[in-house]
């Protein structure tokens, strides 16, 4: 039975860098992004800062409610905040307990694990690319000590989660394995798919689960940041993780540069 959802109000989505008509290195920012255009929501971008945000990172958005501009981060509160006040639909309403469970558990690796995994590679093997990236608007003596400042959070806080206890060949292994068990799930569901066209979602079905939306993110980052050449180069190899962004790409994010 369809869903009646209301008309969503202006969004603007502020993805931390200037650029237009192209993907951001960030995972986050893709996710929220593809979330709104399952949902047939508009919306424009703006670079915007950490700042700025309401928790101090990106990506945020502003919208109208009752006629006053409203502010709100975090990829998965403005999903599950859009889903309360009827901008979009729970694609996750249809599933099983077991499911949603799996679907909870996929994202939580993607975000609580990869995203440390692929944090070190990023930050600590690859921290002048990632710096020259991330603060390129800032005049180059701030870039050196707030690069600084960024970098020290970061270790602190991947020791505190634990990836920092351990060596960078481990965590490339850790790496690895996550995206292998992505290439098996996702090799799964293309064979379901071969014959037909468009996009292929991560558990098989015709629809995509609200994973998804964090599942070509994560794909999508990993395909473009320079600062992460080993997991690029890695995921390169996987067809079928490589074929679900492409199908998704071209459905949702024709306007988009695709990645080469």
């Amino acid at each position: 039975m369809a869903v009646s959802l209301k008309t969503a109000p202006t969004i603007t989505v502020f993805r931390g860098f200037p650029e237009k008509g192209c993907y951001t290195w960030s995972p986050f920012v893709t996710k929220l992004e593809a979330r709104l255009r399952f949902g047939s929501i508009t919306y424009s971008i703006e670079a915007g800062s950490p700042t700025k945000s309401p928790r101090g990172k990106v990506p945020y958005i502003i919208f109208e409610h009752d006629g006053q501009p409203q502010s709100m981060s975090d990829s998965t509160l403005i999903t599950k905040s859009f889903i309360g006040s009827g901008y979009l639909e729970d694609l996750n309403q249809r599933l099983s307990p077991v499911e949603k469970a799996q679907d909870l558990a996929l994202k939580a690796l993607l975000e609580d694990k990869l995203y440390f995994y692929q944090g070190h590679e990023r930050w600590v093997l690859n921290y002048y690319t990632m710096r020259s990236k991330i603060l390129a608007s800032v005049p180059w003596p701030a870039q050196v000590i707030i690069g600084n400042i960024i970098y020290n959070k970061i270790v602190r806080n991947q020791q505190g989660q634990g990836t920092g206890s351990f060596s960078a060949e481990e965590i490339a292994v850790f790496r690895q394995e996550i995206w292998q068990s992505v290439n098996g799930l996702l090799s799964a569901a293309h064979a379901q798919r071969r014959d037909r066209e468009g996009p292929f979602w991560v558990w098989g079905g015709d629809a995509p689960t609200e994973v998804d939306a964090a599942l070509f993110g994560f794909v999508v980052s990993a395909l473009i940041c320079e600062a992460g050449p080993e997991t690029t180069q890695l995921v390169k190899s996987y067809q079928s993780i490589v074929e679900y962004a492409r199908r998704i790409h071209d459905k949702y994010f024709p306007d988009y540069q695709l990645w080469e």
